[in-house]
């Protein structure tokens, strides 16, 4: 009879450990925790010849190997893996991936294998090669449709930038979420001037929101994305009228990021001035107590001591993987953001 209550209590402690696991993806149906990191040109190390990966090859300045890429690898994973401490999360939008084979190398490293993640991606008509891709948890999310959905900028006859990625999946309650993962033109040839290439972006996915919300009021939308844009450009606050979570109506899209932007908050930092260019939007449908429901009414940027350096104003910045040709190390050059879901 002893030997049977040791075995029990044995099993029980057992069973209470994996409980408390960081590393174990456990159901927490009550719970959904979303993502997006722009991981800073994640390429693997050998040549693809239809796309410039020049840079990101061995024999290149900037000798980019094996050892670099695994280690790059297993630091994202990291990050991505201590955003919710007790669970994996259940999808995760990523931009600035090569191609399906670093995102599935990712999901196979050691932080992140438990989650048994699956992929959706496209290859873009990027002339870099760079992606924007969706990994998943088809435990908590069940994949049903997706598609790219490609942008043309102005001036230009066919689409040479990231096609904003669409997913429509149901989670744990059969509700269904549609999921759209951005990377919207860059601010290189200058921020007023490269405007008009994130409003094309932004026309583009109002386009399909609204035609979602037309058929149905309450459609439960999730937009993430590195849009290069604050809450407040005109791409987001007028284009896509993004409304910050205390000005919502319904129907409306909201920007979760909002709030942490007026405070002073950025997932970027540009010589020493912090930026909300990475975005969290949702429909005000989830903001009700129906079913899932956004938690705590906005949005966060999450970062720890061991993914930055100090700058020379002593701002902790996102640690990049390289400065130029010379090799840092870091992790990425942008901070990811994330929201929680609960019902």
């Amino acid at each position: 009879m002893n030997t049977i209550k040791h075995t029990i209590f044995i099993f029980t402690l057992f069973i209470a450990w994996g409980c408390r696991n960081p590393d174990v993806a456990q159901n927490k149906d009550n719970s959904f925790t979303a993502v997006f990191y722009n991981v800073e040109n994640l390429y693997d190390n050998y040549d693809d010849p239809l796309i410039d990966d020049s840079e990101y090859l061995p024999q290149s300045e900037k000798k980019w190997d094996e050892e670099k890429y695994r280690k790059k690898l297993n630091d994202l994973a990291r990050v991505l893996s201590r955003i919710n401490r007790e669970e994996l999360p259940e999808i995760i939008g990523l931009c600035e991936v090569e191609n399906e084979t670093v995102v599935d190398d990712l999901a196979k490293t050691a932080a992140l294998k438990k989650g048994r993640y699956k992929i959706v991606h496209y290859n873009s008509p990027d002339a870099r090669g760079i992606d924007v891709a969706l990994i998943y948890r088809p435990d908590e999310f069940a994949v049903v449709s997706h598609r790219a959905i490609p942008v043309t900028l102005p001036g230009r006859k066919r689409p040479t930038t990231r096609d904003i990625l669409y997913v429509a999946g149901k989670m744990t309650n059969g509700e269904m979420l549609h999921v759209f993962i951005n990377h919207w033109p860059s601010r290189t040839e200058g921020m007023l001037q490269s405007e008009p290439n994130r409003i094309a972006a932004a026309n583009v996915l109002k386009h399909v929101t609204d035609s979602l919300l037309q058929k149905n009021s309450d459609t439960k939308i999730l937009i993430m994305g590195d849009m290069n844009d604050a809450p407040d450009n005109k791409s987001l606050r007028e284009t896509l009228a993004a409304a910050h979570p205390d000005e919502r109506q319904h129907p409306c899209l909201v920007n979760l990021m909002y709030p942490a932007h007026r405070r002073g908050e950025g997932s970027y930092n540009y010589r020493g001035s912090w930026d909300m260019l990475d975005n969290i939007i949702v429909s005000s449908a989830l903001f009700d107590d129906k079913g899932f429901h956004i938690e705590g009414g906005e949005g966060f940027v999450f970062s720890e001591k061991w993914m930055t350096y100090t700058n020379q104003q002593g701002q902790d910045v996102p640690n990049r993987t390289y400065a130029g040709p010379r090799y840092i190390g870091g992790i990425s050059d942008h901070f990811p953001v994330y929201c929680r879901l609960t019902r």
